[in-house]
């Protein structure tokens, strides 16, 4: 297995047999990755209950679990997608706007880079080239897909809910994707369905108290799939941690 302690390489075989279960909170997150292509096979709800079951113990403060779940299968799933698919074909970028700042406004590095690098690293895999609008355009609207996974998940928040329960929300969508791999499944964490929040909105009946954080693909991994084998790379710790008063 691959170390992402000493960073890896753009690209290259999955570091794990699909469908093959986590039996160790290290090998769960060493295998944790956002995957971009599923299997169909359907996922049984209560593999998906115990999973969030499970996420449900992820701190919070004072306990507050500011956390609520949609979780789509089948034609609920399919027409989520078909309603955000075709929105996105019709009106582009230009008509899906995140509701909140969940990039920076202005970029810099090193953070412009990792996201440059990991962008053109997947695009690399696909075959698309920077003048390939067209087929980056596809490749994104494989979002509003799930790339093909059988179980959707939309995940929102009260509107009155400050910063920290969105940081506790982090840590509850960490538990999910680190459960899925206890049960052999994968997923992929997506913020671009909040980009497409007026339609989800509108198909889901999501009130507007409620703010849309993300969506998130849950299935199992296309072992064959081309863009399956993106590796990201990660910072060793010595770049981003100080240690003090260690002897």
């Amino acid at each position: 297995m691959s170390n992402p302690f000493r960073g890896e390489p753009a690209h290259g075989a999955l570091p794990f047999a699909a469908g093959v279960c986590a039996t160790t909170i290290e090998e769960a997150l060493l295998t944790r990755r956002s995957l971009r292509a599923f299997r169909p096979d359907p996922v049984p709800r209560a593999t998906v209950a115990e999973i969030l079951a499970l996420a449900s113990r992820a701190p919070s403060g004072t306990n507050i679990q500011p956390w609520k779940v949609r979780v789509l299968a089948g034609s609920e799933r399919d027409r989520l997608s078909k309603a955000m698919v075709d929105a996105y074909l019709s009106q582009g970028e230009e008509g899906f706007k995140y509701p909140y700042n969940y990039y920076p406004v202005k970029w810099r590095e090193p953070y412009l880079g990792r996201r440059r690098k990991v962008g053109w690293d997947l695009y690399g895999l696909l075959g698309l080239t920077r003048d390939n609008k067209e087929g980056m355009a596809r490749q994104h609207a494989r979002n509003y897909m799930f790339f093909g996974a059988p179980v959707a998940m939309i995940f929102t928040i009260d509107h009155d809910m400050e910063l920290g329960s969105w940081l506790d929300y982090g840590m509850f969508l960490e538990n999910i994707m680190l459960a899925a791999r206890g049960k052999g499944l994968d997923t992929c964490p997506q913020a671009a369905i909040a980009a497409a929040h007026k339609v989800v909105r509108e198909v889901l009946a999501i009130p507007e108290s409620e703010n849309i954080v993300c969506g998130m693909a849950l299935g199992y991994a296309d072992p064959d799939a081309i863009e399956n084998g993106l590796v990201t790379v990660r910072e060793p710790v010595e770049q981003f941690a100080q240690f003090m008063g260690f002897e």
